[in-house]
């Protein structure tokens, strides 16, 4: 069985637009080191002036 982890042991971030933190997610697991934004809203508001 494999070992839980807590959510408060996970990685976190800033997001790059709003400034926020957020956290580990498993989706991310393969590109934790190229994620920047929290959301897809954030990602494209980074565009916008």
């Amino acid at each position: 069985m494999p070992k839980q982890r807590r959510k408060s042991d996970l990685p976190t971030k800033t997001c790059a637009t709003c400034g926020l933190p957020f956290t580990w997610r498993k989706k991310w697991e393969k590109v934790w080191d190229e994620v920047k934004y929290c959301s897809d809203r954030c990602r494209r508001a980074k565009a916008k002036p």
